[in-house]
This record gives C-alpha cells, sequence and structure tokens, in this order.
C-alpha cells in the first residue's frame, strides 16, 4: 500500500476513509482462428479511495471515492483527496459506522492458485480439441488469464488481504450453410479455467450455429411454457438474489425480510438461495466484500421463506442489520424435477437470445428469441425471431426446476428451469 497516500488520508480525512489497492497479474492472448495473432503479459494496479465526511451535527455522513493513479505526487494525491471530501461533505446520508477490526475476522488463508501460465495453458488445450467442422467452427477468441491479489483498509483498521484468479475468454463461432454465414458470440468469465464446464458449452454453440441456419420464424404461440437451459436462467434467480438485499429493502422496492413466505400458495418448486465463501472456478472467490467485512457461507432463503438478508453496510445500519455482507457467489437450489420432465409436453425451450432482461423492481421479463426448441404434439421444431416475455410474480406461483445444478462463474443454480404461461410473440 502507498505510505504517502495512507498518510494523506489519516491526516485530511479524520471523519473516515476506505482504499482499495488491486494488483494483477495477467496473460493474453488473441486467435484468428487456430492461429495466434499476438500475445503479451501484463502487470497493472488500480488503487481506489473513499472519503467520509460528517454533518456538524454528526448526524449525516456523506461519501465519495475515485481512483488515484499509483504514480500520484503528492501534491496530485493530495488534491484529489480536497476534491472528494468537499464532494462527500455535500451529501446528506443519515449517519451509519464502517467495518470494524473486530468485525473483519481474519479470514483464512487461500488456497494454492495456479499461474496465469497455468489457467491460460488450460484454455488453450480447451480450444485445440473442440469438435469443429467444416460447417460449424471458431472464428477467433481472446483469452485474458489473470491472477488478483486485492487489499483493504479503512479507518477504523482494518487491514486485510486476498489473492485470487479472475480470468475471461471470448469466443466467435461460426456457421455455414448454403451460402448463408453466422456468428455466435460467446463471453466466459471465471476463475481458472473449469475445462470440462467450458468444453461443453462449446460444443452445444458450435451445434446451436447449425440450428440457427434451420431455423424458421416463431409463430404466434400465445401463453406457453417456456424452459430455459443457458445462461439466461440467470437473469431469473437474480431476482430473488436482488430482492434479498437489504438496498432494495430499506427503499421501500422489496419487502423480502425475514420470515415472509415469498412462494405462499406457489404450485411450483420452492427455492433456496444461500451465499458461498468458495465455488469452483468462480472469478468472486475473494475472503471479504468491497468494504472489508468477511464473505461467509449463508443462507438466506429456505424453501421459499426468507431467513436473513445482505447488503452494503449503509443500507444494512439503517435497517438495523450489523452482521451483514457483500456475497461474491450465490447457490440457488430446491428443483425436484429432471431436465427430461422439464421438457416434456408443448414448451419453448429457449437457448439464445439477443437481449434477455427481468427487472429487480418490477419483475417484468423480456426476451428477444435467436434460437429455441418449440416442442409439440411430439414433434419439434426449430425456431428464431419473436419474443418472450411476461413477470416473475407471476412466474413464481409455478416455477419448477431440476435437481441438477449448472454454474456460470459466480452463479450456480439449477440446470434447467421451466416457468409455465409466459407469453410468446412470433416472428410471423
Amino acid at each position: 500500500m502507498n505510505e504517502m497516500l495512507l498518510e494523506l488520508l489519516r491526516t485530511h480525512a479524520t471523519d473516515g476513509w476506505e482504499v482499495t489497492d488491486v494488483e494483477t497479474e495477467g496473460w493474453e492472448f488473441y486467435f484468428i482462428g487456430h492461429k495466434l495473432d499476438q500475445s503479451r503479459t501484463r502487470s497493472t494496479r488500480h488503487t481506489t479511495v473513499c472519503v467520509y465526511k460528517k454533518s456538524e451535527d454528526g448526524a449525516c455522513l456523506g461519501k465519495a471515492g475515485g481512483e488515484i493513479a499509483p504514480t500520484a505526487t503528492r501534491g496530485e494525491a493530495e488534491e484529489m483527496i480536497q476534491k472528494l471530501l468537499f464532494q462527500a461533505s455535500l451529501v446528506k446520508n443519515p449517519y451509519y459506522e464502517l467495518v470494524q477490526p473486530a468485525e473483519a475476522a481474519a479470514p483464512a488463508p487461500d488456497g494454492e492458485i495456479p499461474s496465469p501460465a497455468e489457467i491460460a495453458a488450460d484454455f488453450l488445450a480447451v480450444m485445440r480439441n473442440l469438435p469443429e467442422t467444416e460447417t460449424e467452427d471458431i472464428n477467433s477468441y481472446e483469452i485474458f488469464a489473470n491472477n488478483k491479489k486485492r487489499h483493504f483498509m479503512n479507518s477504523e483498521g482494518v487491514d486485510v488481504s486476498s489473492s485470487y484468479p479472475s480470468s475471461m475468454i471470448e469466443v466467435v463461432v461460426n456457421a455455414r450453410k448454403d451460402g448463408e454465414e453466422i456468428e455466435l458470440y460467446r463471453n466466459y468469465t471465471s476463475g481458472s479455467c473449469g475445462a470440462k464446464e467450458l468444453a461443453e458449452s462449446l460444443s452445444r454453440t458450435l451445434a446451436m450455429g447449425r440450428d440457427r441456419l434451420l431455423a424458421r420464424p416463431t409463430p404466434v404461440s400465445g401463453k406457453l411454457p417456456v424452459v430455459f437451459s443457458t445462461d439466461a436462467a440467470v437473469a431469473l434467480y437474480r431476482y430473488f438474489i436482488s430482492r434479498l438485499s437489504t438496498g432494495m429493502i430499506y427503499q421501500q422496492i422489496s419487502d423480502w425480510t425475514a420470515g415472509k413466505d415469498v412462494m405462499e400458495g406457489a404450485l411450483g418448486d420452492r427455492f433456496t438461495v444461500r451465499s458461498a465463501r468458495d465455488l469452483p472456478n468462480s472469478s468472486a472467490n475473494a475472503a471479504f466484500d468491497g468494504e472489508g467485512a468477511p464473505i461467509r457461507d449463508e443462507t438466506f432463503l429456505k424453501d421459499g421463506v426468507v431467513r436473513a438478508n445482505f447488503g452494503p453496510r449503509q443500507f444494512s445500519w439503517y435497517l438495523g442489520q450489523r452482521d451483514t455482507f457483500l456475497p461474491g457467489n450465490f447457490v440457488v437450489s430446491g428443483g425436484t424435477k429432471s431436465a427430461a420432465e422439464l421438457r416434456e409436453g408443448t414448451c419453448l425451450e429457449a437457448v439464445e437470445f439477443s437481449d434477455f432482461q427481468v427487472d429487480p423492481v418490477t419483475g417484468d421479463i423480456a426476451g428477444e428469441l435467436r434460437l429455441g426448441y418449440l416442442r409439440e404434439n411430439g414433434a419439434c421444431r426449430i425456431v428464431s425471431g419473436g419474443s418472450v416475455s411476461g413477470n416473475m410474480r407471476e412466474a413464481l406461483k409455478e416455477m419448477r426446476a431440476s435437481g441438477e445444478a449448472r454454474q456460470y462463474d459466480c452463479y450456480s443454480i439449477p440446470a434447467v428451469t421451466r416457468i409455465e404461461g409466459l407469453t410468446v410473440t412470433g416472428a410471423v
């Protein structure tokens, strides 16, 4: 940590401060097809500062933050701190306390962390062994294999560090048929590589590229059961997660407080949401959150009933919840069906959207369909175009999921989810 910066903060920001220093060591590779176009190693450092300013009567606490370059001179750093203090003085939030040393107990030691070179080698091995064909293949890909070291300190005496991998691969898949060609783009974030899951996902993407060229316009269908079996399903479960946040509750957007049965009267599955300190290959396996509070395993929703909330220090303090934190990883479970059962009968399995969103405030579901499998009368048609819409508040009444899980970076969710009665608008 920059001692000069800490000295300035201790001198000027007497009402409170936080410093987060992140050092990243990374390897990058850029391929066209499977031919290396360029590569590089990099080392970066980013230091962000938050300062706090009390009102004269001590009833309010303002906050302002910004980044200070590691190369900043003493004069430049002091000027930035003074600017942030002025900005903080204009903010009149009710007072709350920062994380204390007793709350930020020493985290468990970090496990063995693979080097960027090892992570990159695993990514390269996956890409070399994909089941490409003459009509479906890899157009290009970029690999970013990183190790991060995060050091957090605040004016209360919290001083914690954690190291973890955080990587990404971007892939463009091409598919061709009868002179027509399309591209599918994929972006995977992870801790290390997660070779098995990545290979399965990219193999499925190659097959989806083939199917896109066979697809016919989605017919006008009205209300239909819709099955989600790809990463779009994460947005469905983020709705649960967002409504458990103390920020949403304090702003009276959510009423998901302890003891509430949020699935009362539901005919489908009853879900459980918990945080996980560690998930295999997650990019969020940090020991502490952005405010210095230790991250732990905790259940927030159990079989549809709220047990606890999580959230930022400010809003949790206002609600009288002094032992909260901001999780990095979430695990959602509670599905009771098999994937095959969820695909039975008439339904649309929506596997590719140009955009898919679930509004955390209203619960509105909206997605533009690019690829789906319409099952009816024992037949399956490949379709494209149109849209899927509905509302999560209604969806919760009859939402079912598989017992089998699938992980998307820092989210582990049911592998297959089925929602009854969504509106499917056709492309014709």
